[in-house]
This record gives structure tokens, C-alpha cells and sequence, in this order.
């Protein structure tokens, strides 16, 4: 079936309203969602499914978007998930977005209005090579895009909308769900897995087209905390150990092979995220990360033996070291139904596209979905250059994910 040539896209559209409403979230803020604000895309996504004939689609107390697309299949199909998050990232303003289509993009400078300082360039963003003639969006300068993911969400948003207008397109039960908080880890905390009742799930939160992702990061933090010695500055020779001395050089003694500035491809690392504290006591956050998940206790055991050794010089003083999990590789748990991945793979190669299968360096809501009983490997959305002035997105990639959406449900349901 060519669903190219039947389809009137409306995912342009939608993506270009939804990225002028600020949905930032707040890794800070104790509130679920951690902004209101967050409510009014969900709002506005809610009322959007009720006007085109979803008829249950709500909005729930924290935040979330359910919706349901009814099957029109005869056969017993499993029900399929389709899973974006509308926040978007405490890195850069999401306030005033201001999308600009430059039209058949050829490989020239994107020299952004707002900030000319801000130039996209072909030699930064390699997958610019394969826009040549398709229509690139991009932010005017001051702020992200936000692509990161009202791409997907839109893209989802599309395909209810060509599902419920061509009925020859055979399904299953199909749901949706919106999430907020993604951004700042905690995209999933309050979502009702029983009310989904899903088989399977996908998130559209995906970078270049074609691209299909079933292995992330598996995930810990770590606090270590250092208990040093106060005196009064003034007496304080050979008696003063300045805990935050010795956090400095903690941190200046990791080994550079292990930072995030030195590793890529299915490399691991140990990156401090934050340091606080002072002459007494300090504290030094961390971020571990690691596609093997036993290695997540060898980059633990550095950060112990870097403390030993420099606390030799300070005997006086003594450090704690606090693990605490955060999210594991989805593939453990997708490796179990490989039926999940090999169809969403079919799907995107009856786009045109080529399916490339990959690891992301880093998570995503699929990572932790997958542990919660909701197998969920992770599809293109066509995003780029996120938590940036330069993000990107394409028209043209963005109709190829709707068209991988729409090809994923008939093949559940051709296999059904």
C-alpha cells in the first residue's frame, strides 16, 4: 500500500503550533508535572483527538495524555503503544519559539535571524547531506526548537488523524500516551501501565531517519560525600582538610578515558554532575553510565580507589559513596520479543528509508517502559542538534515517521 500518495500530512502543521507553547520542565521543582505549563500542550493535544474522533482521549491528574484508536480489524490483534513526551529540555529556553521553514534546503549556511551568532553549518550536522531538497525547520536563535519531541508528538498526532480518516488502513487497538517531565527523568514515574493494556510500545524520540534504537544506556548515579576537617583559617596549619579541596582533586584524579569528552560508540563513562558543600563536608554528584550493565560497579569501584588514594594525604578525613539505580538497557527486556523490533525495522523500510538499527548514548521513557511491563524500543523522529539554539527537524522526515507509524499498525495487524 502507498500511503505517500494518499495521505494529506498534517504533521508540519501541528508541529508548528505546538512548538510555540513553552513546556519546559524543571529538574528542580518537587511538583508533578514539575511546570503547569506543561498541562497547557496537553490540553490543547486532548481537545485536538476529541475534535477528530477520539473519543476517550483525557488528560489525567498528573499531567499525562491517554487516548485510544479503536481497532477496525476482525482479528485478534495485540494492542500497540504510541508513546512522545511533550516537555522539553531545561538546557535552553523553550519560551517565544519562533519555527522558521527554509524551503529546499541546498547545503547553504542557516544563518538564524534572531542570533546571527547562531549558524547552522553542513560541515557541524552531517545529516544535513540528506535534506538536500527537503524543507529544514529550525528555531530564529534565542531559543531550542523543541523538536525534542513535539516532533514525535505531532507525528503520532498525524497518524490518529490518517488513522480515523482512512479506515482501509487495518489496525488493532492503538494507544497513545503523552507524557511529561522526560527531560528531567521523570517522564514515566506516574504512568497506569494496567490502564495502557498494551502488548508493546513505541516512542517516536528518535534522531536521523530510518534510524530504530533497542539499546540504551544502562543507568546509575552516585554521591559521594566527603567529611574533611574545619578550623578557624588562621590556626589552621595542620589541622585545616578542606573537603572542598579534596573534591577538586577527587574530580581532577578520574581517569580521562572514562569522561564522557573522551568516549563514544558503546563506551562507557563516569561524568560529575554536581558539586556542592564546604570546608567540612562536601558532595560530588555523579552520572554512570554503560551499555554493560556489570560495568556499572567497575566505574563505581573507580570513583572508590580515586578517593583512597587521595585521601592518603588527609588522614583525618573520611568520604561515603551512595549508588543508586536509575534505568537499564531496554534491550535486555526487547531481546525477549524480537517480534517488536523486526516489525517496527519492516515498517520503516516500506517508507523507502532503510532501517538502521542503533544504540543511543543515553535513555529514553522506553528505557524505563520496558521494565514496567511495556516492551518499548525507540523510532526515528527526525530531531537534530537537540537542547540547542540549533536544533532541526525536516518536513520531509517527519511525514516518513508518520508513514512508519501508520505501516507499524498494519503489520501487527497482518501478522495477527
Amino acid at each position: 500500500m502507498n500511503l505517500n500518495s494518499s495521505l494529506s500530512f498534517t504533521v508540519t502543521e501541528r508541529f508548528l503550533r505546538y512548538v510555540t507553547i513553552d513546556t519546559q520542565s524543571d529538574p528542580s521543582s518537587v511538583s508533578f508535572p514539575s511546570t503547569e505549563k506543561q498541562k497547557d500542550l496537553a490540553i490543547l493535544l486532548v481537545n485536538e483527538l476529541l475534535a477528530i474522533g477520539v473519543a476517550d482521549a483525557h488528560m489525567d491528574e498528573y499531567g499525562y495524555v491517554y487516548a485510544t484508536i479503536p481497532a477496525n480489524s476482525d482479528k485478534q490483534v495485540p494492542v500497540i503503544c504510541f508513546c512522545s513526551h511533550m516537555d522539553t529540555a531545561p538546557d535552553c529556553s523553550g519560551k517565544n519559539v519562533k519555527p522558521i521553514i527554509h524551503k529546499n534546503y541546498q547545503g547553504q549556511d542557516i544563518v538564524l535571524p534572531d542570533d546571527t551568532t547562531q549558524i547552522i553549518k553542513l560541515a557541524d550536522h552531517a545529516d544535513l547531506k540528506n535534506q538536500l531538497g527537503n524543507d529544514v525547520i529550525t528555531a530564529s536563535g534565542t531559543t531550542l526548537l523543541g523538536a525534542d519531541n513535539k516532533a514525535g508528538v505531532a507525528e503520532i498526532m498525524d497518524a490518529c488523524y490518517q488513522l480515523i480518516n482512512h479506515p482501509e488502513i487495518k489496525h488493532g487497538t492503538i494507544r497513545i500516551l503523552f507524557t511529561p517531565d522526560e527531560e528531567v527523568g521523570h517522564g514515566v514515574d506516574h504512568v497506569d501501565i494496567a490502564k495502557l493494556g498494551a502488548f508493546a510500545g513505541y516512542t517516536m524520540d528518535g534522531e536521523s531517519a530510518g534510524n530504530m534504537e533497542n539499546e540504551t544506556f544502562s543507568a546509575d548515579g552516585a554521591r559521594l560525600t566527603i567529611q574533611g576537617v574545619s578550623s578557624h583559617p588562621g590556626f589552621a596549619k595542620g589541622k585545616m582538610e578542606s573537603a572542598i579541596k579534596i573534591a577538586g582533586e577527587i574530580i581532577a584524579a578520574l581517569p580521562d578515558e572514562l569522561s564522557p569528552e573522551h568516549t563514544e560508540g558503546m563506551e562507557g563513562f563516569i561524568h560529575p554532575v554536581g558539586i556542592e558543600g564546604h570546608v567540612e563536608t562536601a558532595t560530588i554528584d555523579f552520572i554512570l553510565r554503560d551499555f554493560d550493565e556489570q560495568k556499572l560497579s567497575g566505574h563505581a569501584n573507580v570513583i572508590r580507589k580515586t578517593a583512597d588514594d587521595v585521601l592518603k594525604k588527609y588522614p583525618a578525613s573520611t568520604y561515603t559513596l551512595a549508588i543508586s539505580e536509575q534505568y537499564r538497557n531496554m534491550k535486555n527486556v526487547l531481546d525477549k520479543h524480537p517480534q517488536i523490533v523486526d516489525y517496527a525495522m519492516e515498517a520503516i523500510n516500506r517508507t523507502g528509508l532503510t532501517a538502521k538499527l542503533c544504540s543511543i548514548r543515553g535513555g529514553t521513557d522506553g528505557s524505563r517502559l520496558s521494565f514496567m511491563g511495556l516492551p518499548c524500543p525507540n523510532i526515528f523522529a527526525g530531531e537534530h542538534a537537540f537542547h540547542s539554539k540549533q536544533e532541526w527537524v525536516s518536513v520531509q522526515d517527519m511525514q516518513k515517521a508518520v508513514e512508519t507509524i501508520l505501516h507499524l499498525c498494519m503489520i501487527w495487524e497482518e501478522r495477527s
